[in-house]
């Protein structure tokens, strides 16, 4: 197998040979445009793993591995219209240097293409893989809108912001590795197996980046610490301190998120002081190490070999060991 760094390479390699020389070029330069600006790109480095954990070739499962970073990429560009995002990875998001309409446009273009990546494959692979990335699709589409709902409701519980975190962010991670594993012919088991590994490791990824937002250190986190706060997002966290918190905090907070002062620095203390003396962020961080073992549990289940379950646990602790 390789290393993390190394599938990394070849992923960076692939995209960095990808350009779309077609008309009109408004359609295609910024799908090249989204493409090149990077990221982690740790979707398709999955589906390369994956593969080589199932003792397949990981160079058969390349074209996979494009397909869910160009889909992951069509979903940002059209997440960027609707939070009317100015920025993506420190650039101009594609609506900002082209316009809305280009936007819709290109990405509807990028979900296309990630389909004909599939073309490579023997049927029965093309059957499996197109299925399951469907399904993911459609769920990644139910989990932004349940994310849109959600910010004009007061009602909403636990149960639900799950459902939402589980189909918006950690489908793509599970899917992007039960393709390797499809890629590699291995059975249904575990296959199924990956796929609970990758979306349990999503979910705790997620949670992790709620807690993170309002309790991270900006020098290390990446963002700007306090910004779910600063536009009202009702986080695992929130939701957690109106479950826990007194009467009079569940007052304040209720009002806290309702308003949008000049100064946000009161407004972030104020609201961490009550997701700490309420429980919540307890309450938080024992939610993401409990999706966290979950992920591992699955591990146990799968039949490989001890090295090849040491190197997907190695990457879940990697992947969650964010300095707070």
């Amino acid at each position: 197998m390789l290393s993390l760094s190394e599938y990394q390479n070849v992923i960076s390699e692939e995209f960095s040979n990808i350009h779309i020389h077609k008309q009109p070029k408004n359609l295609y330069e910024p799908i090249d445009y989204i493409l090149s600006l990077g990221g982690k790109r740790i979707r398709p480095v999955l589906t390369l793993m994956a593969t080589d954990i199932f003792d397949g070739d990981y160079k058969k499962a390349i074209s996979a591995a494009k397909a869910i970073e160009v889909f992951h990429n069509f979903s940002l560009v059209h997440d960027d219209i609707m939070d009317d995002a100015p920025l993506r990875r420190g650039n101009e998001t594609v609506h900002e240097k082209w316009n809305i309409n280009t936007g819709i446009l290109s990405g509807d273009a990028m979900l296309i293409l990630a389909y004909q990546f599939f073309e490579v494959y023997e049927p029965n692979i093309f059957q499996k893989l197109a299925k399951l990335f469907s399904k993911t699709a459609l769920e990644v589409c139910e989990g932004q809108q349940y994310d849109v709902d959600f910010e004009t409701r007061d009602d909403v519980t636990i149960p639900e912001y799950l459902k939402m975190i589980e189909f918006k962010t950690a489908v793509l991670l599970g899917a992007a590795m039960k393709m390797g594993a499809i890629v590699a012919e291995t059975s249904e088991e575990n296959a199924d197996l990956i796929y609970n590994f990758g979306l349990n490791l999503g979910i705790a990824f997620q949670l992790q980046d709620d807690y993170l937002d309002a309790f991270g250190n900006p020098e290390t986190f990446g963002k700007q610490v306090g910004g779910d706060i600063i536009e009202n997002k009702k986080t695992y966290l929130y939701l957690k301190a109106m479950e826990f918190a007194t009467e009079e905090n569940k007052q304040q907070l209720l009002h806290l998120f309702s308003i949008q002062p000049n100064d946000n620095s009161d407004k972030i203390d104020s609201v961490k002081t009550i997701f700490n003396t309420s429980g919540a962020s307890k309450a938080t961080q024992d939610a993401i190490a409990n999706y966290t073992e979950i992920a591992f549990e699955t591990l146990e289940k799968m039949k490989i070999s001890e090295d090849k379950k040491m190197v997907l646990r190695l990457f879940g602790e990697k992947l969650m060991n964010r300095k707070v």
